[in-house]
This record gives C-alpha cells, structure tokens and sequence, in this order.
C-alpha cells in the first residue's frame, strides 16, 4: 500500500510546475542536445554525446520522482486550523532560550522541506517536538548538536515563499 504524503498547497503547485517545465521544456530541449552530439561523429569518444545522455537520465529520474510524490501528496489546507496549537502548516515563532534570538518555522511535508528557508519537515525532530504545542509553551528538542529549549511565542498561518524574509535558523 502506497504511503500518502502531506504536503502544502504551496509546495504542490512547485513541483507540479517543476514536473511541467522537465517534461515540456527540459526533455524536448535534451533530445535536441543528443541529437546535435549524435551528427558529431563516434559515440564512443563523443563527451557531448555522453554528457547530454546523462542529462536526460537525471530529468528522466527527477520526473519519475516527481510524478511518485505528486501522485501520493494530500493537500492539507492550513488555514482550516485554528492555529491555538502547532499543527502541519503552522508557522511557528520561537524563542531560543539560551541565545534569546526569535526564530521561525513553518512546519511542511518532506518533499518541500528546506531548513535554511526555515521550511521544516513535519517529519523531522524540532517538528515533532512543536505538533500540538501552544503558544507559551516551552519545547525541548534533542537535535544531533545537542539539546535546545524554545519558548513557543506565536502560532499562526502564512504564505509559504522562497524570500530571504526569514531569519535562518540557528545550527545548534
């Protein structure tokens, strides 16, 4: 039985369009790169050749990897929460409680994390130890650096975007 994969409204539409763009741009546009390094000559020493089949493997996997993700992903609409606690979608504000610096971090599904965008999986440990959590509280996490205590300062829901709006996390 195929496991289904949370994921944002956001990250759905990214790699729905990242999927569009290999299929209706990179796989036609490699073709003609293999076929310009085939009227080259030898195959066998031709790196052109070589290097342009390469490329079309790696698109070819990218977008069997994609349809894979995309065909087991369940949009979850976040604004549906009630944002009092921590669940996936929520953007949670924290308070490293030895630094006093605020961080914050969306809680996402795996295919759309990335953590120096402060998009964490909902997989990982920081975000298991948030899910369920109310604002105020404080949290605990073991992470492989070692332990690290927040205070959770707010809860809420915003658009997830790729700007660098948000403050990077603190490696700890």
């Amino acid at each position: 039985m195929e496991r289904k994969e949370p994921m944002t409204k956001f990250g759905f539409e990214k790699l729905s369009k990242e999927l569009e763009y290999l299929k209706k741009e990179a796989r036609p546009q490699v073709a003609v790169e293999i076929e310009t390094a085939r009227q080259l000559g030898d195959l066998k020493e031709n790196a052109e050749y070589h290097a342009a089949r390469e490329k079309q493997a790696h698109i070819e996997r990218r977008i069997a990897e994609l349809s894979d993700i995309l065909s087991r992903a369940v949009v979850v609409d976040p604004t549906q929460h009630s944002h009092d606690r921590v669940a996936f979608g929520s953007t949670v504000y924290l308070l490293d409680l030895d630094t006093d610096e605020e961080v914050k971090y969306t809680i996402v599904g795996a295919p759309e994390a990335d953590p120096n965008k402060g998009l964490i999986s909902f997989h990982s440990p920081l975000a298991k130890a948030l899910i369920g959590k109310s604002s105020g509280d404080e949290v605990e996490v073991k992470l492989p650096g070692g332990e690290k205590v927040y205070e959770i300062t707010k809860i809420c829901y915003e658009d997830i975007c790729f700007t660098a709006d948000a403050k990077e996390p603190q490696k700890g």
